[in-house]
């Protein structure tokens, strides 16, 4: 099926749950993310800075950049003037350097803080501890220029469903109890970021609002090998 189809029929699947589709693009060419926002899509997912960027300067302007993969501080800055939101705060190191580079470009810039819940050290994120003493923290208080509009999660990659969807149902569960404790007047707190393409079903069952998808949309991803010649 087309990138189109593809779009069209996930939507359909999402439509009860009124989650947000993001369509993961990492490594795929411009003219397939053109594709799909010709289907309708308007929501992007990217892992590295430097392809986001690019991609930016080459395609429509009311695009929604969400930046999905590990940032590290020194590439702040060149995301700040128009990402959309960053999905993947697992510090409060980063979160201070996005709130210095979106007061330097005169914006408030939104966040996800990244919940680590998977069995798997390659991971990243922050712990349920760490997540509750940022939160507290006089640091994150002093932060005017960052929104955290909600949490993030990776779940492990496995075929057994129930850890999944374990993991997934420990991270709403952690949601709502942060929503109670910190954002209990912030409409805005309201993202559950977590399901990709071999999980994102079990992710809406459990409440996500937010679901990371590529290989379902573009395709699997093609690796070239090259001979030694």
């Amino acid at each position: 099926m087309s990138i189109a189809d593809n779009i069209k029929n996930l939507n359909k699947e999402i439509k009860l749950s009124k989650a947000k589709l993001v369509a993961v693009s990492k490594t795929k060419p411009a003219e397939d993310l053109q594709e799909a926002y010709d289907a309708g899509q308007r929501i992007f997912g990217e892992n590295m800075v430097q392809e986001l960027v690019e991609k930016y300067e080459k395609l429509p302007k009311d695009i929604q950049w969400h930046l999905i993969g590990h940032l590290q501080t020194n590439k702040v800055k060149y995301i700040a003037p128009f990402i959309s939101l960053i999905e993947s705060v697992d510090s409060l190191k980063l979160l201070q350097e996005i709130n210095k580079q979106a007061e330097k470009n005169k914006r408030v810039i939104d966040c996800l803080l990244q919940v680590y819940i998977a069995d798997e050290e390659t991971k990243f994120g922050l712990s349920y501890d760490e997540l509750i003493e940022l939160l507290r923290s006089d640091e994150y208080t002093a932060l005017k220029n960052i929104r955290v509009v909600g949490l993030m999660g990776i779940a492990t990659n496995t075929d057994n469903e129930k850890q999944i969807n374990d993991e997934f149902h420990e991270l709403r569960v952690l949601f709502d109890g942060i929503k109670v404790s910190f954002f209990r007047k912030d409409e805005f707190f309201k993202e559950l970021s977590m399901g990709m393409s071999s999980d994102y079903k079990i992710a809406l069952e459990q409440g996500s609002t937010m679901i990371r998808v590529g290989s379902t949309i573009f395709g699997q991803r093609v690796i070239k090998h090259f001979k030694n010649n």
